[in-house]
């Protein structure tokens, strides 16, 4: 060959492997995006609505600030309306995502089948108190919690809360109940742990998001925040909130006998004891979790040392097949799986400093599991 044709046959390949890279640039990013989870910092707008739970509110709210400062395409809206709202509106497939400190019982897993439960974080439920003149940290035990919600017990200078606080002058006054009035996870923690504690409440009243409450000066106030202000403006009460409302608003808050005998201080330590000492079996997410108590485990364990004894986890629901949600795409499937996967995993960094306890590394493994059985029109939307 001459070489002429030799240096027109080397022009010619070097001008063909350009072309080829060129073309191969403006192809490849095309499939990339099929073949893979849309980008955080893709420019199309994605709207996930949630709503439920009050009692983990503080710490979604900031899981949600910070998610989105990082992925500014994805917008997060929240409303905190109470775990029965959530719960509604889970069943009626209004939301995204629902937020319940109560799993759902079995009736309503059956008009809501394919539910998957996620739980989120672990939080306590502390008794409030507006007392004039008594010092913080007074001593309670679950059987006279139970017979001053009932109203058994209608005075502070009831003989037997001075029993558990000796040389503390407690007033002459009538003792004024406040409940949550929505349909509330807080109340069905609380009254769960009642129901453990004291038979006459199990019996006369029992658990749930939402019951008749019997004390006969009794107030309701909507939203744990609602109860910590109805308590804040009404001398001699006695409510009961999430952990971090108390702790936000400095409300003066009790000490609780465990069922070691001790009265414990709620704070991140004794509620980290407390999930310690759990032995609770943890199902599947696929699977019913109705009957998981925290508070239940530990009602019966004199082994459990500075445990406090109201303890929860908080769930996020959803369905496994997403696209029987109306209006879902996969976009947004995408977008919905990646924020759960970040909650559960950085976002428990943020847990502690608003006084919730972040999940231990079995309930984290648990959650992994859950997140890779969601799938959009049968195609699993987590993917490596």
């Amino acid at each position: 060959m001459k070489r002429r044709d030799i240096a027109l046959a080397g022009a010619l390949l070097i001008v063909i492997a350009f072309v080829g890279v060129t073309i191969w640039h403006f192809i490849a990013p095309q499939t990339t995006e099929q073949g893979t989870s849309p980008s955080p910092q893709t420019t199309k707008e994605i709207s996930i609505n949630g709503a439920g739970a009050t009692f983990p509110f503080p710490l979604y709210d900031k899981w949600i600030s910070e998610y989105c400062k990082a992925r500014p395409n994805v917008k997060i809206n929240y409303q905190p309306i109470g775990s029965g709202g959530g719960i509604r509106a889970h069943i009626d497939k209004t939301v995204h995502f629902a937020a319940s400190d109560a799993p759902l019982s079995e009736e309503q897993l059956r008009r809501a089948p394919g539910t998957l439960h996620i739980p989120m974080t672990i939080g306590a439920v502390v008794v409030v108190y507006n007392l004039p003149g008594a010092p913080e940290g007074l001593n309670f035990s679950g059987e006279v919690l139970a017979k001053i919600f009932l109203g058994e017990i209608t005075r502070w200078s009831d003989p037997a809360i001075v029993a558990l606080n000796p040389g503390v002058q407690l007033p002459d006054k009538e003792i004024v109940v406040v409940h949550r009035s929505d349909s509330s996870g807080t109340t069905y923690v609380f009254t769960d742990y009642l129901s453990t504690v004291s038979q006459k409440w199990e019996e006369k009243v029992g658990r749930g998001v939402s019951v008749s409450w019997p004390a006969p000066r009794a107030i309701g106030a909507k939203g744990n925040d609602g109860v910590v202000v109805t308590v804040q403006q009404t001398p001699y009460s006695i409510g009961y909130v999430e952990f971090t409302y108390a702790m936000k608003t400095r409300l003066p808050y009790g000490k609780l006998m465990n069922a070691a005998g001790e009265y414990i201080e709620p704070n991140i330590e004794s509620i980290k004891k407390a999930v310690e000492y759990v032995a609770v079996e943890l199902p599947r997410g696929d699977e019913s979790w109705s009957t998981v108590s925290i508070a239940r485990s530990l009602a019966r364990n004199v082994q459990a040392r500075g445990a406090y004894p109201i303890v929860s986890f908080s769930y996020i629901m959803v369905y496994k097949e997403l696209s029987t949600l109306p209006g879902m795409d996969e976009a947004t499937a995408r977008a919905l799986v990646d924020f759960l996967w970040w909650c559960v995993h950085e976002g428990q960094n943020y847990a502690a400093e608003l006084y919730y306890v972040p999940l231990p590394p079995r309930v984290v493994k648990l959650n992994e599991d859950t997140l890779e059985m969601i799938t959009f029109n049968g195609q699993r939307v987590l993917r490596s």
